[in-house]
């Protein structure tokens, strides 16, 4: 409360204004020697002011700004003020104190520019200057005139995958076929049915008309123990194998990103399929849709607080499948023999880590007899046939993550082993190039030490569609009318013949899982 005492003034005094300042919820009295006969203030937003008694006038400070208050008195004087009502200090000097004690070191100032808080300096980082920010907000919507220290570049993260995929195959068959053809002349073939035995077509030890034999024995498995004695017309063919198969597969894809960045890599490629689309009264087009496959690779890393790499990845290992494929109006369409794993880990620079891992044991045993003589004791094993099949499958999946730099400039770089040399270009033994820096003159980068805060936060957003995962499939706009099997012509060549009319179509089966 501020107590200010005005002495009466003569009438060529009255007009000359007297400045009078207050703050933002404080009070001032104004007191006169004489009586005061009324008061107003130029503007009640700013400030009010009330008479308490007659000779004291009472001044409120409401909001920051500029006005005035005149006072008349009952001799005919006139008392004018340039009233300026401040904001009050004492929550900005708390803030510049929170931003202090938070902040050792940071050159920010925090000032109100026509009733608008101001902020200014440099900080060293985008954490530091959003903080601030949400500091200095509490006494209104700040304008930010921070910079922020150039940060270092953004760290390199590689991740090694490495499938290791090994098939062993192991079979076992076993079985006898009897067949005679003149015994009581009569020829025919006792079999279990599993394995295909001989054909007899007549009768062995009868000739034609033209002296040849009566009969021929046709074999259609050369693998097997063919045995025939003439003298009592009896022979038998013997299946005895066995297989074995091994199939090794081993992929190392290698890929590189930054921290926090995505990254994806395929090696292989994609196959087209068709797909129906819903149409009226059961009549719908095809359209064509191609699929990826081959050695896939996404993840995601972020170096965390700890020092670790914790990575968001999904690895994929696939290959065409004709074996479980379907056909689709006379075309085969493919199916997808596939290993993936998605899965979250996080490990330090240069462990390593098995994401995903399978054993796969399968034995399968088939006999099959001729009811009856296979169950005769010792005898009965001429009479049955055996099918062994055992299959092992196993399935490794291993990530390493390494922090690593780039090769210095002029170092030498990987390349490949090639096993020949390329022909030697057409103009000069020198390919066109950019000339070195030697003959140019360096041209080094512009680096400044700090940018506004807005210039380095576009800077570190990726441009619009820019990180987004690419899309599995990409649509063809082609139809196809069902029924047909017109295929679409070659991008670039002659747009395909009108197919022909439409037929309707058969019930259609329920469509594979993909």
């Amino acid at each position: 409360m501020l107590l200010l005492l005005v002495a009466g003034l003569s009438p060529a005094q009255d007009e000359t204004p007297r400045e009078l300042t207050v703050t933002v919820g404080k009070s001032l009295l104004v007191d006169s020697p004489v009586n005061i006969q009324r008061i107003a203030v130029g503007n009640g937003d700013i400030a009010e002011a009330t008479a308490t008694s007659p000779r004291e006038v009472l001044v409120n400070g409401k909001a920051p700004g500029e006005t005035s208050l005149i006072v008349w008195q009952q001799n005919g004087n006139r008392l004018i003020f340039d009233l300026t009502v401040l904001r009050s200090t004492s929550k900005l000097e708390a803030i510049r104190r929170e931003i202090r004690a938070d902040f050792p070191g940071q050159d920010v100032t925090v000032d109100f520019e026509n009733d608008q808080p101001v902020v200014k300096g440099t900080v060293r980082d985008l954490t530091t200057a959003q903080r601030v920010l949400d500091l200095v907000s509490l006494l209104g919507k700040p304008i930010n005139f921070l910079r922020v220290t150039i940060p270092p570049s953004d760290t390199q993260i590689l991740i090694k995958v490495r499938f290791a995929d090994v098939d062993r195959l192991a079979s076992q068959q076993l079985g006898i076929n009897l067949f005679t053809g003149g015994i009581g002349n009569t020829s025919g073939v006792v079999s279990s049915g599993q394995f295909t035995g001989p054909q007899v077509n007549g009768t062995i030890g009868q000739t034609g008309t033209t002296g040849a034999p009566g009969a021929q024995i046709l074999v259609q498995n050369p693998l097997s123990i063919f045995l025939f004695n003439s003298n009592i017309n009896l022979g038998a063919t013997i299946q005895a194998l066995e297989a074995q198969s091994l199939a090794q597969v081993l992929a190392e894809p290698n890929l590189l990103t930054t921290n926090g960045k995505p990254a994806e890599f395929l090696s292989g490629g994609e196959f087209p399929f068709p797909n129906l689309q819903g149409g009226g009264l059961g009549l719908g087009a095809v359209t064509i849709q191609f699929r990826e496959f081959g050695i896939r690779v996404n993840f995601l890393p972020t170096i965390t607080p700890r020092g670790t790499i914790h990575m968001a990845v999904t690895s994929e290992d696939s290959a065409l499948d004709f074996g479980h494929g379907l056909v689709f109006n006379g075309f085969t369409i493919p199916a997808l023999d596939t290993r993936r794993v998605n899965t979250e880990v996080e490990l330090a620079d240069g462990q390593s880590f098995v994401i995903g891992g399978l054993l796969d044991n399968r034995t399968t045993n088939v006999l099959n007899k001729i009811p009856g003589l296979g169950d005769i004791p010792f005898f009965g094993k001429l009479f049955r046939s055996r099918n062994v099949s055992k299959q092992n499958s196993e399935l490794l999946v291993l990530v390493t993550p390494e922090i690593v730099r780039p090769i210095p400039a002029g170092a030498a770089t990987p390349d490949l082993n090639r096993p020949d040399s390329f022909l030697p270009p057409n103009t000069s033994s020198t390919p066109p190039q950019q000339p070195p820096p030697s003959l140019t003159g360096p041209a080094p980068a512009p680096i400044t030490e700090s940018i506004p805060m807005e210039d380095l936060l576009k800077a570190t957003q990726a441009p619009q569609g820019a990180g987004a995962q690419a899309p599995t499939m990409q649509f063809v706009p082609m139809l196809v009318q069902p029924g047909t099997t017109q295929l679409p012509a070659a991008p670039g060549g002659a747009p395909p013949a009108t197919p022909p009319a439409a037929t309707p179509p058969a019930p259609a089966a329920p469509a594979k899982p993909n």
